[in-house]
């Protein structure tokens, strides 16, 4: 008895092994492994010309996959849950951050955290309800950042298959766009489940002769310490300065995953303690001459950890924008919208090319 107890035991064990092994080779051979530069296509392309001197506006918005409206949690910031609490419930935060976008309309959008068809979000393709609601006028440059098959967890409700991306909407002609991966990985099998993090740049003609390069970028956020953000951030200075030195206009901006320069958490009231995941900006990282485009009274995130309440959840201003000093910053708006349909609140930016 016990011999046959063992050998079940043992088979068991041994099943469990191969299917473990089986699934982690079965996800490492179909990873997505993008290209250091992808070209992306921009469908709709426009034929209006930006002007210099003449003002523009852009917001950034972070939507959660139209997922984590304020009744909702995650398990990555130390909640439960990994997908939306169901399809109606994303079909109506879409709704929300769509009826804002159509109606707070901005010539350029960077928009992060959309799903074309993953399981946390029912497998609703979000770029599609997008593009239908801001119908004409508009171009699309879109990226994948999150391909896995299956994310196993968590164990006993986990968040599936996943694809999503950022996506850069244009009012004005674009010659260009292109996805550059941002370095820096978590070690292996963790680095099989993680977003492969990015930045989309897109190529503005301006009527002078100059560009305005766009970029749209999500910078890591679980990162232990916040060592694969200070890799993001040292290959994004380099880039910028390359920019910069061609005497480009540039504007950097989306979800930056710091506490941003120029902001205080403790401005909004809160009895959460400040999370392990976020990191204050790094002192001196600025580009010379470079300025950043914030709303310093607007919270632009709050935590995940459990559902939104005023005046309980830590919040801060992680998304806005950093740019040339050939590009004035004339307003800065964050639209605090409660977190009804995202954690994140969007911010509009008006600006004008010196």
């Amino acid at each position: 008895m016990v011999k046959k107890i063992s050998w079940t035991l043992g088979g068991i064990i041994l099943a469990a092994v191969l299917f473990v092994g089986g699934f982690l080779l079965y996800v490492s051979l179909t990873d997505y492994k993008p290209a250091p530069t992808e070209k992306i296509t921009i469908t709709d392309n426009q034929e209006k010309v930006l002007q210099q001197g003449e003002p523009f506006t852009l917001t950034t918005f972070n939507i959660g996959y139209a997922g984590l409206d304020r009744n909702e949690d995650f398990f990555m910031d130390g909640g439960t849950a990994s997908r939306a609490s169901s399809k109606e419930q994303v079909q109506a935060n879409l709704k929300g951050i769509t009826s804002f976008l159509s109606g707070s309309p901005s010539d350029f959008y960077f928009i992060q955290e959309i799903d074309i068809k993953s399981s946390r979000s029912y497998n609703i393709n979000e770029l599609n309800e997008l593009k239908g609601a801001l119908r004409q006028g508009y171009s699309f440059s879109y990226a994948d950042n999150y391909k896995v098959p299956w994310v196993p967890v968590p164990l006993f409700h986990p968040m599936g298959h996943t694809h999503g991306g950022m996506v850069t909407i244009s009012g004005f002609k674009s010659t260009g766009a292109t996805r550059y991966s941002l370095p820096g990985k978590e070690n292996w099998p963790q680095q099989l489940f993680d977003l492969d993090r990015d930045f989309i740049e897109n190529r503005i003609p301006v009527d002078n002769g100059k560009e305005l390069v766009l970029v749209n970028l999500h910078l890591s956020a679980f990162d232990k310490g916040g060592s694969i953000r200070k890799q993001q951030l040292q290959f994004l200075g380099n880039y910028m300065k390359k920019e910069s030195d061609k005497g480009n206009y540039l504007i950097v901006g989306g979800d930056w995953n710091h506490s941003l320069p120029g902001t205080d958490p403790s401005a909004f009231k809160a009895t959460q303690g400040w999370p392990d995941w976020l990191q204050s900006f790094p002192e001196g990282f600025k580009p010379e001459g470079f300025q950043w485009a914030v709303d310093k009274n607007t919270a632009s995130v709050r935590t995940v950890d459990v559902a939104y309440r005023e005046g309980v959840n830590f919040r801060a201003v992680i998304d806005g924008f950093l740019v040339s000093p050939n590009v004035e910053i004339v307003k800065v708006e964050g639209h605090d919208l409660k977190h009804e349909h995202s954690d994140h609140n969007p911010v509009t930016a008006e600006f004008l090319l010196k």
